[in-house]
């Protein structure tokens, strides 16, 4: 199956991508993690994500280990904390992060969430990122619509590439301003946590539609987010089963009465919901 594909950073990558949040703070599963990750790139799975924060480094260590002698596969993403986002902040943390992956670059460099910093300094560190080689692209993370409206009103604020959130079937909130925002701008939503770092696996609901399906709970989940436009849905699995599983997703199709049934069972926002993060 040719894998449907995206642009993203510059680069046309697949609509589904990999995800670790929660990888790295265990030593004695770094290598199984890392294990999987692989299983994810041998699939076609190239676009991976990470972040300073996840496991204080210890995720990018696993990411490292994952894509060496394959990072040119690799669209690899990484996240600076709102704390170190000054100028030079951000250059620091961007370097001690090419440092834990073992590599001399960034794709897309995003900041994880909006903090005291102004975004015009950070913005000047992903500049500085740039001009020395360093980040090809940067983005955003956790940016609500008005957020969006104020860096994109900045100098150099349209060239974000990105805006990585929580969306998911439970958590539709993007869909009422933000992500019609981020369409008209051909701005890439990157959902993370897809499966609602599994509490979704338990819905009764959820379970009925995918045994009618002959697929599994999260490939239904993941199916219906693939089914958004210009969302990247970045699972993260630690095992090369669930990766497997994961990537299957790409050839699940929803009739129009299984949409009917997920719209019911998890209906869309109204009015202007809050942004959710967890």
């Amino acid at each position: 199956m040719t894998l449907p594909m995206i642009e993203i950073a510059g680069r046309r990558t697949p609509r589904l991508g990999q995800g670790t949040w929660n990888m790295g703070e265990r030593g004695a599963d770094r290598e199984a993690e890392a294990r999987a990750l692989r299983r994810g790139l041998d699939l076609g799975l190239t676009l991976v994500d990470t972040a300073e924060m996840y496991a204080q480094g210890g995720s990018e260590e696993v990411v490292g280990a994952a894509i060496a002698g394959r990072r040119d596969e690799v669209v690899l993403v990484s996240k600076v904390l709102p704390s170190n986002a000054s100028r030079q902040g951000t250059v620091a943390a961007c370097e001690r992060s090419l440092k834990r992956l073992a590599t001399d670059h960034l794709d897309l460099y995003l900041l994880h969430w909006t903090g005291s910093h102004p975004l015009e300094e950070t913005l000047a560190g992903f500049a500085a990122l740039q001009a020395a080689g360093k980040i090809r692209h940067w983005g955003v993370s956790n940016f609500d619509a008005d957020d969006m409206a104020e860096l994109l009103a900045l100098e150099g604020g349209a060239a974000c590439a990105t805006n990585q959130v929580l969306y998911n079937l439970t958590r539709r909130w993007p869909e009422a301003r933000l992500a019609p925002l981020c369409r008209r701008r051909s701005i890439p939503l990157m959902a993370y946590s897809p499966i609602e770092q599994g509490r979704m696996l338990r819905d009764a609901g959820l379970k009925k539609i995918a045994a009618g399906l002959g697929a599994t709970v999260a490939q239904v989940a993941l199916a219906w987010l693939l089914r958004q436009p210009g969302v990247i849905p970045i699972p993260k699995a630690a095992r090369p089963v669930h990766v497997e599983e994961n990537r299957r997703a790409l050839e699940l199709e929803l009739p129009d009465e299984t949409l009917s049934a997920l719209n019911r069972l998890f209906p869309a926002p109204k009015g202007n919901p809050s942004i959710e993060m967890l």
